[in-house]
């Protein structure tokens, strides 16, 4: 019988004591091992779907980092390394974004959320969005930036002077793709109650008035230019860049009859009345501009008075001479947000607490949140037991957890969001809230102006 062989003695000298041996070499196993060939096309895809999405891939493992270039643009110009998806959430307890210096962002196609520290909102108050990159004022330099809020990139621009200090508090704003220069972006600024917009590139000195005459009433940035409407008339501008020929800025006139020469119109219903009656709203839905127009001309003792609306949505073709207007019937599985500070489109296929086919949308009333479905001719008020007052005094604690709506709503109503209030509850506060009120106006002092050097 043979006799077990004994183990083999280690080579190369006596092993110390405490050391492990030496591993084999490590192989990578898992998604780590996924081939170049591979991995870099993925994420070329996530790329185009998401710059969020691209960022987390590339946190992976070295081996995809290195199949996917840094997401940095330092002049903000490709739209394919913006965050288009993300909006920026409110909080709802009154406390600014700026001063938290953190904002929860909101995907409105993968229902995802992110809460992203953001030091760069110290000493700035937010003035727009576009395209998911925020437009920020500083409060004593008047000066103003443009921030990506996921890569921290930051293009800088020249102070604002305006003569009104309320205007600077009330400022709007809006990045384009500058005329100028193809390695730079614009931003264009409109003050409420006053009919000046003003526009400076990346890198300038100063700001140019563009238009003194414009008065604006809703407005929309599409496929990098700026569209709006003027108060009190049914005209659609071109608000940037600016048209030289005539007639001047208009680039389309809301028809009130079939013929008109500017347009070629599909389907328009003849049924709303006297254009000043009319709301008019222009938004963004699935890369298509869209034209929603809200009349409040049905009238009946038997119809509330928040329910005496009627609509009508064209997608608008924006043509080189002329825009092509088609009525639309039905929005399918999206939903829209309108009010007039911004408009929002989102796929209630995608978040399935919203209604699909449907407006929602603010009116003047005690109760100022109203849905309105165009298939089934409905109408109803989703908050009238969440409000917090009634107009006098509190009558109740605020209503939460917010539903997905109020966030959507209150992120197209700039005043509340930029306050930290939820725009269902706080759409009006009265007097009796005066610690809110001291809050609000002690805030509002710390913007300044910088004077106007001679």
């Amino acid at each position: 019988m043979e006799s077990e062989v004994p183990p083999l003695a280690p080579t190369g000298g006596r092993k110390r004591k405490g050391r492990p041996p030496i591993p084999p070499l490590a192989q990578v196993t898992g998604w780590a091992s996924l081939p170049d060939d591979i991995a870099r096309p993925v994420a070329e895809l996530l790329l185009k779907c998401d710059v969020v999405a691209y960022t987390a891939f590339r946190a992976v493992c070295s081996g995809w980092r290195a199949c996917a270039p840094i997401p940095r643009d330092p002049t903000l110009t490709s739209r394919s390394l913006r965050p288009v998806d993300w909006i920026p959430l409110c909080d709802g307890d009154a406390v600014r974004p700026d001063d938290a210096c953190q904002i929860t962002f909101f995907n409105c196609k993968t229902a995802r959320s992110l809460r992203v520290h953001l030091p760069q909102l110290q000493r700035h108050r937010i003035v727009g969005f576009t395209d998911g990159l925020l437009i920020l004022l500083h409060k004593r330099r008047s000066t103003v930036r443009v921030l990506h809020p996921f890569t921290g990139v930051v293009v800088d621009f020249p102070p604002l002077f305006p003569d009104n200090p309320d205007a600077v508090l009330r400022v709007n704003a809006a990045v384009c793709t500058s005329v100028s220069s193809t390695n730079s972006i614009a931003v264009v600024a409109w003050f409420p109650w006053r009919p000046v917009v003003v526009s400076a590139d990346a890198g300038h000195q100063s700001w140019e008035v563009i238009h003194n005459s414009m008065d604006l009433l809703n407005t929309l940035p599409f496929q990098g230019r700026l569209y709006g409407f003027l108060k009190l008339s049914t005209q659609v501008v071109q608000v940037y860049p600016p048209q030289q020929q005539p007639p001047g800025a208009v680039a389309a006139q809301v028809p009130r009859k079939f013929g008109d020469p500017n347009f070629v119109v599909a389907q328009v219903p003849l049924k709303f009345g006297k254009p000043h009656l009319c709301n008019y709203y222009l938004v963004e839905s699935d890369g298509h501009m869209l034209l929603v127009v809200k009349s409040s001309n049905a009238v009946g003792s038997d119809v509330e008075e928040w329910q005496r609306y009627t609509f009508a949505i064209f997608k608008v073709d924006a043509g080189l001479r002329r825009w092509r207007l088609s009525q639309m019937s039905s929005l399918d599985n999206r939903a829209l947000f309108i009010c007039m500070d911004r408009c929002l489109s989102v796929s209630a296929k995608d978040l399935p607490s919203i209604s699909s086919d449907s407006l929602y949308l603010t009116v003047p009333l005690p109760d100022p949140v109203v849905v309105h479905n165009l298939s089934r001719g409905s109408f109803e008020r989703p908050t009238t037991l969440c409000q917090v007052h009634n107009g006098k005094e509190r009558i109740r604690p605020s209503v939460q957890p917010f539903a997905l709506a109020d966030h959507l709503l209150t992120y197209c109503n700039h005043r509340e969001w930029t306050n930290g209030l939820m725009f269902h509850e706080y759409y009006f506060i009265p007097e009796s809230f005066e610690e809110l009120w001291k809050k609000i106006r002690t805030r509002d002092s710390e913007v300044g102006i910088s004077r106007v050097e001679d």
